[in-house]
């Protein structure tokens, strides 16, 4: 049956306004590569160009929306998720592929009229302000989907992600990601401050949950509980997102379904990226933008935990294929253990790793871990270190 829609929505109380307040008023720095200058911008600044610019050029915006953990983060501050990327969601109407092209040099003007004073703007081109601050730029058109996305380009901080969506089906991966916040009365209201002389704010400020219902969601968010519904239907199947959630210590909100979900997740990401190599980009990329800072320590219990998920869910692949897979993931954490120079309990080490014998150069090229040279340990394919006790 399907959900009444009221229990989408729910108003943010004065404390989360509050909260929604200093995120987007707060200076986010978008940094220029090479002799180009960081901008320094209020993250409301930015939006309110961008929709300006959008209805000059005759782009409908239906509406404006904080979307993800950080929205969940405002909901709920302590939750276990975190936040890095501020992604606001255009809801527009785009018709034609040619209006990508409109979105793309509405952005990047919009990026020129932001830069310093005395800088002259007239002999910096679209393609130049495109090289000097777009981190990455996404775009699909197909029969269900017509989205664009443009993220801009910041060092290891959090990054502001513009998307703009005509027609999404999926716009989530689980309940606690799964909420967005509109921000069109804020972004209407004519004073700067969203509160009266008496600390009552003078708008109401909605939230609406994509996963369904809203109150379970935000139980799910406040216990840190993992749920979902059709993991099918999400590229990859939310299968990186799920063992980052374990890690994080969520926990599965139904334990009799986890293990039909896991499939589900294994089948879709091994659909999407067949190929080893794809696997490894895309994982060495999440590890990337998912573990930055104090954060990088936790990199080899997600790999491990990846690498369990799939060793005890994966149904649609060829033993081989498996084994390539797993083995492609052992080297990634021995990669970061590596890194990280942290075996912990071990002060004499030596871990040699003896790839399979249908693994191809250079990826696979023989991979080894040293701290000391007394004792030599060696174990052939497959190896694990265990960290409790430094043995392999």
């Amino acid at each position: 049956m399907e959900l009444q829609t009221e229990k989408r929505f729910n108003n943010l109380s004065i404390e989360q306004i509050q909260a929604l307040d200093r995120i987007l008023t707060e200076v986010i720095p978008i940094h220029g590569r090479g002799n180009f200058p960081t901008l320094q911008v209020r993250v409301k600044d930015i939006i309110r160009v961008v929709k300006d610019r959008l209805v000059e050029r005759d782009i409908m915006v239906k509406d404006i929306r904080l979307n993800g953990a950080t929205a969940s983060h405002i909901l709920v501050r302590d939750n276990g998720l975190g936040y890095r990327d501020l992604d606001i969601i255009f809801g527009v109407e785009l018709p034609r592929q040619e209006d990508f092209q409109v979105i793309k040099e509405v952005v990047l003007s919009s990026l020129r009229d932001l830069l310093p004073y005395g800088v002259n703007r007239r002999k910096i081109t679209c393609l130049t302000m495109k090289e000097a601050y777009v981190q990455k730029m996404v775009k699909v058109f197909n029969e269900y989907d017509k989205w664009s996305l443009i993220s801009l380009s910041n060092n290891r901080a959090k990054t502001v992600e513009l998307r703009f969506v005509s027609s999404l089906r999926r716009q989530f991966e689980f309940s606690v990601d799964s909420f967005q916040i509109i921000l069109d009365r804020v972004l209407d209201c004519e004073s700067d401050s969203w509160f009266g002389a008496s600390g009552e704010p003078i708008i109401t400020v909605e939230a609406e949950c994509m996963y369904g219902d809203f109150e379970q969601a935000l139980h799910h968010l406040r216990h840190r509980l993992i749920a979902t519904h059709n993991p099918e239907e999400i590229r990859g199947g939310g299968l990186l997102k799920y063992s980052d959630l374990l890690v994080r210590n969520f926990r599965p909100a139904s334990e009799t379904e986890i293990k039909s979900l896991e499939r589900y997740m294994c089948s879709r990401f091994f659909i999407d990226f067949p190929d080893v190599g794809e696997q490894q980009r895309k994982i060495e990329a999440y590890l990337q933008c998912h573990f930055i800072g104090n954060e990088e320590m936790s990199k080899y219990d997600y790999l491990m935990t990846l690498r369990r998920v799939i060793d005890e869910s994966t149904v649609c692949l060829m033993g081989h294929e498996r084994r390539q897979t797993l083995n492609m993931i052992t080297v990634l954490a021995l990669r970061v253990l590596g890194e990280q120079n942290a075996i912990p309990n071990t002060t004499n080490v030596t871990c040699f790793y003896q790839p399979a014998p249908y693994m191809a150069e250079p990826m696979y090229n023989g991979y080894y871990i040293t701290q000391a040279q007394p004792p030599l340990v060696y174990h052939p394919y497959p190896l694990h270190v265990h960290m409790q006790t430094g043995l392999v």
